[in-house]
Parts: C-alpha cells; sequence; structure tokens
C-alpha cells in the first residue's frame, strides 16, 4: 500500500542496535526505507545491521555529547543524500528511591533521554528543510504517563518527552514537519529484564496488570513506527500514543 511506503526515504535512529529502536528500525527497513543506526557499542550495531538489509548503515555516536550529537545527524544526511525520519530512541534508567540518587546520576538520565532528543531535532531540522518535510518519533514510555518510586529521573525526562513533542510539533507543523512520541510498555528489552533483577515481583505485576497478558516484543513497536513515518500520518502531529498491550487503559 503506497500510503505507508518509505522507498526512497531515509531515517536515522538512535539507539537503534536493540531493543525498541532496533525493532523499529527494522520495520522502516522493511517498508523500504535505508536506515541508519546509531550506538555506543560496534560490535553490537554492526550485528543489528545484519537483521536491516543492504544499504543500511551504522554509526558510533555518544548521544550525550552535543557535537557528537550533531556530527551523527550530520553524517547520516550526508552518507544517504538526505533525511527524512528521526526517530529518537537512546536513553537509560538508573532504579534507585529518589532520595538516593546523585545530581550527577540525575543529569546523566535527562541528558541521554530528553537533552539528546532536543539537540538531535534541532540537527535535523535543516536537512527536513532540504528535503520538504520530515518526521520525527520521540520514545516516551508508560512513565510518561505514570510515577514510579524507582524512576524519578527517567519518568522526569519521559515526561518531559511529551512536553518537547508537542512543542516541536506545533513550531514545526508549518514546515511539513510532523513530531510525534509513541509510549511504550512493559517491552522485553535489555533494560526491561535488567529492571525485573532488580525490582522484585515486577514480572508478575507487569502480567497482571496488562490485559493482553503478555510482555511486549520490539517487533511489536515496527508497526507504528511504519505508521508515524509514512505519508499516513501526515495530518497527525504531537501526539502521544501508548503502545503497552493495554497497560496504561487499565491502569
Amino acid at each position: 500500500m503506497k500510503l505507508f511506503d518509505l522507498s526512497g526515504k531515509a531515517a536515522l535512529v538512535t539507539g537503534g542496535n536493540g531493543g525498541i529502536g532496533l525493532g523499529m528500525a527494522q520495520g522502516l527497513a522493511q517498508a523500504g526505507a535505508r536506515v541508519a543506526i546509531a550506538g555506543r557499542d560496534s560490535a553490537k550495531n554492526q550485528k543489528a545491521l545484519t537483521s536491516l538489509g543492504d544499504g543500511a548503515v551504522a554509526l558510533v555516536a555518544d548521544v550525550c555529547d552535543e557535537r557528537a550529537c550533531r556530527a551523527m545527524v550530520d553524517e547520516v544526511a550526508r552518507r544517504f543524500g538526505r533525511l527524512d525520519i528521526l526517530v529518537n530512541n537512546a536513553g537509560i534508567n538508573i532504579r534507585k528511591q529518589p532520595h538516593e540518587y546523585s545530581l550527577e546520576e540525575w543529569q546523566r538520565v535527562i541528558t541521554s533521554n530528553l537533552t539528546s532528543a532536543f539537540v538531535a531535532a534541532q540537527a535535523a531540522h535543516p536537512h527536513f528543510l532540504r528535503a520538504g518535510g520530515g518526521k520525527i518519533i520521540n520514545i516516551g514510555s508508560m512513565m510518561s504517563l505514570f510515577g514510579a518510586s524507582f524512576a524519578a529521573p527517567y519518568g522526569a525526562s519521559k515526561g518531559g518527552i511529551v512536553q518537547l513533542t508537542r512543542s516541536l510539533a506545533c513550531a514545526w507543523a508549518k514546515d511539513n514537519i510532523q513530531v510525534n512520541a509513541v509510549l511504550p510498555g512493559w517491552i522485553d528489552t535489555a533494560l526491561t529484564r535488567r529492571a525485573r533483577e532488580e525490582v522484585s515481583g515486577l514480572h508478575e505485576r507487569v502480567l497482571a496488570r496488562t490485559p493482553a497478558g503478555r510482555w511486549g516484543e520490539p517487533a511489536d513497536l515496527a508497526g507504528i513506527a511504519v505508521f508515524l513515518s509514512s505519508a499516513a500520518s501526515d495530518f497527525i502531529t504531537g501526539t502521544a500514543i501508548p503502545v503497552d498491550g493495554g497497560y496504561s487503559v487499565q491502569g
């Protein structure tokens, strides 16, 4: 269906070498886009490339470094000759009670999850203008909406992602740039596997509260990535869409 066809489009997925980022990158590649993934682990990047088909590229980049983040965006646009899609997926979590965090830990999470998304979007803007438009998908979380005792900086960063999304959407709609957020629920990734080790009873509580009765898989995010990157979503901007197996509906 041409409405969802991404042939001729160029996409960058930060943190695209695993988990949700790789699931989205695979969806974009299957829809015809040329895909670049960025991550700090070169070996992990190269392994991920094998599932993205010919023409995909991987860059080693630290999105917490402003200069490196901007250079990453520019390099993808240079290699592909354009940039049409940016998925801001890179992020971390540090699980502690609020009174146990150091300020450095707080700032590390905020910089990785929120500031990097702003910097990458700002760097992508001129490339989108040259392409006649663009799509940004910012990865939030259930914790954009809900609180958790063990995730104060993470929740703050992901709440900020939603408001950043709305601000960019308002500012850039006139430039044919759509900016939306996806709020994943409990997806089976390396990040959430660590959560299950660190938070007693988490696995059972997630299953009990999720009507779908299972944890999500990275592949469950492929379709929403294609939709928000395609012409099918040209009049959709500033939204924050839960992808959580009904977790947020059940509450």
